[in-house]
């Protein structure tokens, strides 16, 4: 049951996750260096040095991101000295409800981070500007990236790291050999493994949120929003391969025997870090904290749904640095987005946060490895607006089918909430 890592090319693999649907039809501008959308023409140099001087206002989050940003912001403001960058910390999670308060009252950014489902709803409610050198963006960034933040055809921001999840898998606990190609063959081994080792446990995942558990309900194709993700007549999650991959993800109660109150993220994360666990489902962002803990791990593709031969589909998640509609210095703003998708940005962006470049440059981690791998398995999470009422609900539905519910009522019910908000 060994897995083989496959060193694919992370351009080549991120391609896979575009959006059928989705094409970048951006504002057209002059050339420029598709290379390094992050490198400025001259005359745009010579604007920026001799404009007032200009602060703006970055929303990013913490722990690792406002290092970067702070980073950046010195050595954009060395290129150009009259605009600097005052980084505050509004968390990812928060900046596009938080946005649609301080944005229209003027006291908002000039450039915010978000994650790329949340487009749909930034661009209906008139909060961020498009692109403004979208074709020379989209030729500098991987494909799946610039689809992603890509709605009805027109781009919006650009995109400053890529990420999916994996199996994390404690080399001290379960051997390469052993890793489980399938989640029943994860079954069988987890049932064994608790058995013979009390106090410990073969594996955990954070039950309570939709975006891990969600690759339950991709079987046999089936994805949320449809192919694209991009159908609003259905949710596609109360779909008969939805239903069957979920009373999968049900019947791993058997031997994780948490209730969903007890088996979040902090809870799976700490039970991993602590080495209690053999096997967890987590992203790139957790690679540090693992490191810091001493672990012996690895980083593989997740298990097969069962009757299927490749890893199940996880989301692949773009997160976004977006020019707020409200802004009085957009010009300058785009400036500085346009330089965090520079070669030295990325580079130093993963350096400091581990998380997966939005070019195409080479990562240095055995790690990365298996992230790369599974982003090959991976869809990009959908951007319709409807994604806010994904969310609002689907974790509730997610750890009430873990407690025992009945999948399909749950799923139906969880389709009925989302579909209540389509228009």
């Amino acid at each position: 049951m060994k897995k083989k890592f496959i060193a694919l090319s992370l351009a080549m693999i991120m391609m896979l996750g575009v959006f059928a649907t989705a094409c970048n039809n951006g504002t057209e501008t002059d050339a420029t260096d598709s290379q390094s959308a992050g490198t400025q023409s001259s005359a745009d140099t010579e604007t920026t040095q001799s404009d007032k001087k200009i602060e703006l206002v970055v929303w990013e989050s913490v722990d690792g991101p406002d290092k970067w940003i702070e980073a950046a912001g010195k050595a954009f403001t060395e290129q150009n000295p009259n605009i600097t960058i005052k980084f505050v910390n509004v968390e990812l999670g928060d900046s596009s409800s938080q946005i649609a308060l301080d944005g229209p009252a003027g006291v908002g950014p000039d450039l915010f981070a978000a994650p790329h489902d949340k487009l749909g709803e930034l661009v209906t409610g008139g909060h961020i500007l498009t692109t403004k050198n979208a074709d020379a963006v989209a030729a500098a960034v991987l494909p799946a990236t610039s689809a992603a933040l890509t709605y009805n055809g027109e781009m919006y921001g650009v995109p400053t790291s890529a990420e999916t999840y994996a199996l994390y898998y404690n080399k001290d606990l379960i051997s390469e050999d052993e890793i489980p190609e399938t989640w029943d063959e994860l079954y069988t081994w987890c049932k064994d493994f608790n058995a013979a080792n009390p106090g410990k446990y073969g594996f955990v995942m954070d039950v309570t949120s939709m975006y891990y558990t969600i690759l339950f309900t991709t079987k046999g194709g089936n994805r949320l929003f449809g192919p694209g993700g991009a159908d609003v007549s259905s949710s596609y999650l109360a779909t008969p391969e939805a239903i069957e991959g979920m009373k999968e993800f049900q019947k791993l109660k058997e031997v994780i025997s948490f209730p969903a109150a007890d088996l979040g993220t902090d809870t799976a994360d700490g039970a991993f870090a602590s080495g209690n666990a053999a096997m967890h489902i987590s992203g790139p962002w957790n690679v540090s904290n693992f490191e810091g803990a001493g672990l012996n791990f690895g980083v593989t593709t997740l298990p097969a749904l069962s009757g299927e031969s490749t890893p199940a589909a996880s989301f692949s998640g773009t997160r976004g640095m977006f020019v707020s509609a409200y802004s009085m210095n957009a010009d300058a703003a785009q400036l500085f987005a346009e330089f965090l998708v520079s070669k030295e940005m990325q580079e130093l962006r993963y350096e400091i946060t581990g998380a997966l470049p939005s070019i195409d440059i080479a990562v240095d981690s055995p790690y990365s490895i298996g992230f790369i791998d599974q982003l090959n398995y991976a869809f990009p999470m959908p951007s319709v607006p409807q994604m806010s009422a994904f969310w609002e609900a689907a974790g509730a539905a997610s750890s009430n089918i873990w407690d025992g519910a009945d999948v399909e009522t749950e799923l139906k019910a969880l389709d009925a909430a989302i579909m209540a908000t389509v228009e």
